[in-house]
This record gives C-alpha cells, sequence and structure tokens, in this order.
C-alpha cells in the first residue's frame, strides 16, 4: 500500500440534479481532510467543485487550486483556498494538476470532467504518468460509462488489461482505500511529459 498525500478531484462546475452528487462531495471533502491528502481541483467555488473545496477547508484540510484565468471570473474563483495557481490556459491547468497529484477521482461533472478523466486515462496508458484513477461512482452516475469501456473492449479498441486503468466505487471511503491499494496493469513508458 503506498500512502497518497495529495488526490487531483474533477467534478462539475455544477451541483447536479441529485442530492446526493452534493452529500457524496462533501464527505469525499471531509474524507481528504481527515486522512491528510490535499485536495487538488480547478479552483473554482460553484458546483460540485465549490462544495468539495468547502468540505475540506471546513474540516482543517488543505486544498491547492489552479484555474485558467479566462474562467477564473466566470468560475468564480474560490476565494477561501490559500494556494490558488492562475494559468494561461487549459492545457496547463491539466498538466498542474496533475503534477500536483498523487491520484486522481473523478466525480459526476460533464464534458469538462469527462475530458479531463480520460485524458489522465490517457496519459497513464501511454506511461506518462503512473498514478491510479477512480470513478466515485455516486448513485450509479458512471454506470453508462463503464459500460462503454466494456463495448471498447469487447469490439478490441482498449486491451483486457486497460480495464484496470479505472476503478469505480461509491463510497469515497472505500474509494480512496481501494486507490492506496491500487496496482496498476504492465505499463511501456511510451511518451514523457517535458518538465520545465
Amino acid at each position: 500500500m503506498s500512502k497518497i498525500n495529495s488526490i487531483c478531484v474533477f467534478c462539475g462546475s455544477k451541483s447536479g440534479s441529485d442530492p446526493q452528487y452534493h452529500e457524496s462531495a462533501q464527505e469525499l471533502g471531509r474524507l481528504l481532510a481527515e486522512r491528510n491528502i490535499t485536495l487538488v481541483y480547478g479552483g473554482g467555488s460553484v458546483g460540485l467543485m465549490g462544495i468539495i473545496a468547502d468540505a475540506v477547508l471546513a474540516a482543517g484540510g488543505k486544498v491547492i487550486g489552479v484555474i485558467p484565468r479566462q474562467l477564473a471570473t466566470r468560475e468564480l474563483l474560490h476565494p477561501g483556498v490559500e494556494e490558488m495557481h492562475v494559468v494561461e490556459d487549459m492545457h496547463t491547468r491539466k498538466a498542474k494538476m496533475a503534477e500536483f497529484s498523487d491520484a486522481f477521482i473523478a466525480m459526476p461533472g460533464g464534458f469538462g470532467t469527462l475530458e479531463e478523466l480520460f485524458e489522465v486515462v490517457s496519459w497513464v496508458q501511454l506511461g506518462i504518468y503512473l498514478k491510479p484513477i477512480g470513478l466515485l461512482n455516486t448513485s450509479g452516475f458512471y454506470d453508462p460509462l463503464l459500460n462503454l469501456v466494456e463495448h471498447c473492449i469487447d469490439t478490441e479498441f482498449i486491451k483486457p488489461k486497460y480495464r484496470d486503468l479505472i476503478i469505480a466505487d461509491e463510497t469515497p471511503a472505500t474509494l480512496v482505500d481501494h486507490l492506496e491499494k491500487h496496482q496498476l496493469p504492465h505499463i511501456e513508458k511510451i511518451l514523457s511529459l517535458k518538465q520545465s
């Protein structure tokens, strides 16, 4: 088991239709603070982004925000996050969040959340990062996506071993436990990101 010191959480800038999404974000935030795990996230104060950041801060935990300059006003940059990195673009945002994190969790969200999730899955598959990735599958939110992954495996677009790049669980505590114990499939390093 490897100790995770920081987790990047991808999640919606909206709260969604199910109150359970809100409750799950609060629960994950409290858990991260209790386990002394730093939250790395997109820097906003609205939607699930704001809810999880507020929960971590309220429980005395540490938060690192990374937000593009153009979204700092639109997403209402979180005023309570002391370590806030305002960057030039979305690409820099994602690379910085990944750099600061030992693992990733995707909570419910829209296009942006899905894009962030699949980019890091691709990075891990290519050996750019070797970090565990989890889905917080609140109320079965990610069931259709997991079914799509199975379809891609069945149709031979994804190798079966890469099924284990993503682990899913409905409860924050169990998911974080699984991330700390998770063994990635054997991955050959194909590409690397240049570090500045």
